[in-house]
């Protein structure tokens, strides 16, 4: 690869990194031919990016991109890829599913909306992070409760006020 190969490849890389909020590392070395595409295939089927990446054309893009990644150079060793998504959670998903059955791949780390994780013992808070749809849900859901209440004991109730304060009474004791 020639030195101008090399900084265009640390370009892309950089804009790539300044455009994605979600950001794992991890270690998918040793997957044969088959698991390896069938791990390309689930990637592209949620709508994750994986790309095989050198360590120091990787830490270079870090090193210029306007976000702080320092804490993730430490797992910049053996192999290395990248996966990028739009949904803090998916790729550690993904990842925790493969491997019920294989012991690939590997989490280095992951750069979630400004927080690092660092290790493949973070696999499982990644897991339960919410997504921001899920975060949406949970607050629709606690908006409409209160509604939801007030018309149950309309219902309940035949309608009538007395019927309603009754109602409302005896949840609340």
């Amino acid at each position: 690869m020639t030195r101008e190969q090399k900084n265009q490849a640390i370009e892309e890389l950089t804009g790539i990194l300044n455009a994605t909020s979600t950001i794992y590392v991890a270690d998918i070395a040793g997957l044969d031919a088959a698991q390896s595409s069938q791990l390309r295939r689930m990637c592209y089927q949620k709508g994750i990016q994986l790309s095989v990446v050198k360590n120091t054309l990787l830490k270079k893009a870090m090193e210029k991109s306007e976000k702080n990644f320092e804490d993730l150079y430490i797992t910049l060793k053996g192999n290395t890829s990248i996966m990028l998504s739009d949904t803090g959670n998916l790729p550690a998903k993904l990842i925790k599913d493969i491997r019920k059955k294989q012991e690939k791949p590997i989490l280095k780390g992951a750069y979630i909306e400004e927080a690092i994780y660092v290790g493949d013992d973070q696999l499982d808070t990644l897991v339960s992070i919410k997504s921001k749809e899920e975060l949406l849900g949970d607050i629709i859901a606690l908006l409409q409760s209160p509604a939801r209440n007030v018309v149950s004991a309309l219902q309940s109730s035949g309608g009538t006020l007395a019927g309603l304060l009754k109602t409302l009474e005896e949840r609340n004791a």
